[in-house]
C-alpha cells in the first residue's frame, strides 16, 4: 500500500479556512452579528484563492454559523461565539508528525556537529553526582512523592530571586511554572494558542521544531528577518496589523542558529508593538548565559508590563542536560491555562530532578564552572573559525550560544555537501530545515559545542576537505 503523504493527511484547505474562522469567532474576535471580512479581503489575508474562502463561508452558513445579507456580506449568527460549541463533522487536523532536526540528530556521527549541546566533557559530572547524594540526604522521601503540576514551591521561590537580581524580572513564584525541556513549553503555549490558519510570526531562519509544532496545528508561519542589526520594526508591524498573529515565537539572545542578538533599544519598541496588536511574544532564552565577553541586554520580558511577554528560560542546555528543567514566567491568567495544559501533558515534571537541579545550580561551584564554561565555548568557537578562514565561506562571528551560521559559496549545495559529508561520519543541519520558507539551501548550522577540541578541529578540516571536492 502507498505511505500516504502529509499533503494528503491534511484536511482540505477550505475545512481549514472554516476552522480558523470559527476558533476565532469561539474566542470572541468576531461577536454575533458583527460583519466578517469580505471574501477577497480573507483570501487576501490568507494567501489562499477566493473560490476556497467561498467554499468554508458556504458550510459555516450551511452550519449556522453565519448568515449573508443580500449585497452586504456575511455576519456571525447569534450562539457561534459560545466556547465549546463544535461544528458538526468539523474538520479534525491529521497532519503528519515530522522533526527533521530529530531525524538529523539520530544518525550516528564521529564529527558530530548537529546537536546545540554542550561536550559532556565541559560538565561538572562528579560534583553533579555529589548533589544527588545530598538531595537524597536532605529529602529521603522524594521518590515516593509527585511533584505538585505547577512545579516544586521551593525552587519556583529560588529562581523568582535569581531572575529578579540577574535578569532585572519581576517574577513572583507563582508566576513560575516548571516543565521538562523548553521544547515542552513551547508545545504547551502552541496547544493554548493556536488553531488552524491562526497566523505567528517568526525569525527566519529559526528552531525547526518549533516551526513543527506550529505547522502541526495548522497554523500559517509568517517569517521576520533578522539580522546582527536586530529586526526590521516596519516589517513586524506590517505583518501584525496585516494579519494580526497570535503570537511571535522568538530567540532573540544568541539566536539559534544565527548567534544574534536583537539590541536593547529594539525590545521595549517590540513589547509596545505587541502589545498595540495584541501579539503575544513568546521569548525563547537558552543561551543567555553563553555569552563571551558583554552580557546581553535584559530579556523582553523586563521591558512588559500588561502581560503580552511569555519568558521561557531553559537550563538544559549548559547545567544539566539529563534533568529537563525549563521555567516558564508569565503573568495570569495566561498561567491558569498552562498549568492546566501541563497536567493534561504529564501531570508535573519529576520533583527529583527538580530538587538535584536547585541545589547544583544555586552552589557556588556551579557559578564559579559557568564562567569556565564561557572561555571554553569561546575557544571551540575560535577553533572553528580558525579551521574556516581559508575557505572563503562566510559568517558574523557570535558574541555567544552554541552555533556558527555559515554561507556557503553559491556553486555549492548544501544538501548535496549534507550527503556527502555523512559518507565521511561528518553531521551539521542544513540551513533550509531551519528556514520558514524553505530557501536557504547556501546556508549551515555548525554546532561547535558538543565535540572535543581535538575532534571539533579534525572534523572541520575533513568537512572543509569535503567541501573542496565538490
Amino acid at each position: 500500500m502507498k505511505k500516504a503523504s502529509g499533503a494528503e493527511q491534511q484536511p482540505p484547505l477550505f475545512r481549514r479556512v472554516y476552522e480558523h474562522m470559527h476558533n476565532r469567532m469561539e474566542r470572541g474576535e468576531w461577536k454575533a452579528h458583527d460583519k466578517l471580512p469580505s471574501i477577497r479581503l480573507l483570501a487576501e489575508e490568507l494567501k489562499v484563492h477566493r473560490l476556497t474562502v467561498f467554499k468554508a463561508y458556504r458550510e459555516l452558513a450551511e452550519d449556522g454559523k453565519v448568515y449573508v445579507k443580500d449585497k452586504s456580506g456575511y455576519y456571525v449568527s447569534p450562539g457561534s461565539s459560545t466556547a465549546g460549541e463544535a461544528a458538526e463533522g468539523a474538520a479534525v487536523s491529521s497532519y503528519m508528525l515530522a522533526n527533521p532536526m530529530s531525524d538529523i540528530q539520530r544518525m550516528p556521527a564521529t564529527y558530530q556537529f548537529s546537536q546545540a549541546l554542550i561536550d559532556p566533557g565541559l560538565l561538572p559530572n562528579l560534583f553533579l553526582s555529589d548533589y544527588v547524594k545530598k538531595v537524597f540526604d536532605l529529602y529521603p522521601k522524594v521518590m515516593g512523592t509527585y511533584s505538585s503540576v505547577q512545579g516544586d514551591e521551593e525552587l519556583r521561590g529560588t529562581l523568582s530571586r535569581h531572575f529578579r537580581e540577574q535578569h532585572r524580572l519581576q517574577l513572583s513564584p507563582c508566576e513560575l511554572l516548571i516543565t521538562s525541556g523548553a521544547q515542552q513549553a513551547i508545545n504547551l503555549i502552541a496547544g493554548i494558542m493556536l488553531g488552524p490558519m491562526d497566523a505567528v510570526l517568526v525569525e527566519r531562519p529559526t528552531y525547526s521544531v518549533a516551526m513543527d509544532i506550529f505547522r502541526r496545528l495548522g497554523a500559517r508561519l509568517m517569517p521576520v528577518e533578522i539580522t546582527p542589526e536586530g529586526y526590521d520594526l516596519q516589517q513586524v508591524e506590517e505583518l501584525m496589523r496585516r494579519h494580526r498573529p497570535r503570537m511571535f515565537y522568538m530567540n532573540p539572545t544568541h539566536h539559534n542558529p544565527t548567534g544574534y542578538t536583537v539590541p536593547a533599544r529594539q525590545r521595549k519598541l517590540l513589547v509596545e508593538l505587541a502589545e498595540r496588536y495584541r501579539c503575544l511574544i513568546v521569548e525563547d532564552d537558552p543561551f543567555r548565559d553563553m555569552y563571551f565577553a558583554e552580557e546581553p541586554p535584559p530579556p523582553f520580558f523586563a521591558y512588559d508590563t500588561e502581560g503580552w511577554v511569555i519568558y521561557i528560560s531553559s537550563f538544559s542546555k549548559y547545567v544539566a542536560p539529563g534533568l529537563r528543567i525549563c521555567a516558564v514566567g508569565c503573568r495570569y491568567p495566561f498561567m491558569e491555562q498552562l498549568i492546566t495544559a501541563k497536567s493534561l501533558a504529564d501531570n508535573g515534571t519529576p520533583i527529583l530532578n527538580q530538587k538535584i537541579f536547585l541545589h547544583y545550580y544555586t552552589s557556588p561551584r556551579l557559578q564559579q564552572h559557568l564562567v569556565k564554561l564561557r572561555i571554553a565555548l569561546q575557544v571551540h568557537k575560535e577553533i572553528v573559525e580558525e579551521e574556516l578562514a581559508a575557505t572563503g565561506w562566510e559568517w558574523t562571528p557570535p558574541q555567544g550560544g552554541l552555533n556558527l551560521w555559515v554561507k556557503l559559496p553559491e556553486p555549492i549545495s548544501v544538501d548535496v555537501l549534507f550527503a556527502r559529508c555523512m559518507e565521511q561520519s561528518i553531521s551539521f543541519v542544513p540551513g533550509g530545515i531551519l528556514d520558514p520558507l524553505g530557501e536557504m539551501k547556501s546556508w549551515l548550522r555548525l554546532s561547535y559545542s558538543f565535540a572535543s577540541e581535538g575532534v571539533l578541529r579534525e572534523g572541520i578540516r575533513r568537512l572543509a576537505a569535503v567541501a573542496r571536492e565538490m
